[in-house]
């Protein structure tokens, strides 16, 4: 049985047979609430009953929140473009992994969910179609959409749409990666003040990282790309790299990753590539070192250890796993709760420090987050969620 302070998981070889043996069928069916067992049950839950439930909300509106399953509904929306560590593999090729974020959704947060995937990569074809479909969900879970369509995608839903919106591959990552590093700090002890944090990748994990960090008081953060660091001497720089600049690269720093995370505290890797132990030995002492990239990090952890004093993936046969269903459940059924409009910043702050409190009392070098399976995380992030939802005025206090 896995406890919750399981450290890694079971790391045994998984086999093809098994895998796809799992998802023959695919991973999600429709379950049935009300009770249809007789010709009264019919006639409550369908006609003639039903269309009383009917009448009611075409005068009032929102009684569909309380008498339809939207209020619980989120739709994992994809367009197959950028699905885990395959690319873009399109719409139909990336419904295993929507189902199963589905899936995820409805284990971790009690949420219904149900996959719709998009043959079509046109921001506003996306839109449109979001906006057409919104009385039948409650939020949208933005999912494996390529930079940089994805900021420009999650913005116009933000303006267009009446519910709450994340694109959790870039705010997932972001606020776990904020929990994971709070506890870090803590094991090294060090204030996020003080720290000098490098992000490696400016997609869209990247720049969600960089963001969060900046919102949370991170002393100094310096974002490379493939090109090297992004600073004001740069040319070419898309509209995201440069908002970058507004609150990154105090000192000015030039180069590539070698000059930008010498004596550097903290690295998080969300960029795919490859950093040296060469790099790693000439950071600071007590470093800390994320190499989320999947299923490849940045660095293998027993390399970083030899360097670093605390050492995080993505990854689940690793300890200090940082994982997106630590925040994604509750942080959608917070929202929810709430009545919230929309996912703000204070809210995604909010849930990483709910993460990082549940592990607070066993911290260690290699404990600095919980299980995604600690049945405590979800409830804690879906308070906390709800609480700065309404402390931020987008939900009824």
């Amino acid at each position: 049985m896995t406890t919750v302070n399981d450290r890694s998981a079971n790391a045994s070889e998984l086999t093809d047979d098994e895998i796809f043996e799992a998802h023959e069928g695919g991973k999600l069916g429709v379950g049935v609430t009300a009770p249809l067992a007789s010709a009264r049950d019919l006639s409550i839950a369908y006609t003639p009953g039903v269309a009383k439930v009917s009448r009611a909300i075409a005068d009032d509106a929102a009684l569909a929140a309380r008498y339809t399953w939207t209020r619980d509904l989120v739709v994992v929306v994809s367009d197959g473009t950028a699905v885990l560590g395959l690319g873009d593999i399109g719409p139909r090729a990336s419904l295993p992994v929507m189902e199963g974020k589905s899936a995820l959704f409805k284990e971790f947060g009690g949420l219904n969910s149900i996959p719709l995937v998009l043959d079509t990569t046109d921001v506003d074809e996306i839109v449109e179609t979001l906006v057409r479909l919104r009385p039948s969900f409650g939020a949208v879970n933005l999912e494996d959409i390529a930079a940089p369509r994805c900021f420009e995608l999650e913005r116009r839903l933000v303006e267009a749409l009446d519910c709450p919106v994340m694109h959790d591959d870039q705010h997932g990552t972001a606020v776990v990666t904020l929990a994971a590093l709070t506890n870090a700090a803590k094991v090294v002890g060090r204030e996020l003040a003080s720290l000098r944090v490098v992000v490696a990748g400016a997609g869209a994990a990247g720049v969600a990282c960089a963001k969060i960090l900046h919102a949370a008081g991170v002393g100094e953060i310096v974002v490379t790309d493939s090109r090297g660091v992004i600073h004001e001497g740069r040319d070419n720089l898309t509209p995201i790299k440069t908002e970058l600049l507004g609150y990154t690269n105090p000192r000015g720093v030039t180069g590539g990753m070698a000059d930008a995370i010498k004596g550097a505290d903290v690295l998080v890797g969300v960029s795919g590539g490859k950093i040296s132990e060469e790099e790693i030995a000439t950071m600071a002492d007590g470093a800390i070192v994320f190499a989320l990239s999947n299923p490849d990090p940045e660095i293998l952890p027993d390399v970083a250890s030899r360097h670093a004093a605390v050492v995080a993936t993505g990854r689940s046969d690793f300890p200090n796993q940082i994982n997106n269903v630590l925040a994604f459940p509750g942080i959608f059924r917070g929202a929810l709760e709430a009545g919230s409009r929309m996912i703000t910043d204070r809210m995604k702050v909010a849930a990483a420090e709910a993460i990082a409190a549940v592990a607070a009392d066993d911290l260690a070098a290699d404990f600095i987050v919980p299980s995604p399976l600690d049945p405590r995380v979800a409830p804690a992030v879906t308070a906390a969620v709800a609480r700065a939802a309404r402390e931020d005025g987008v939900a009824p206090n």
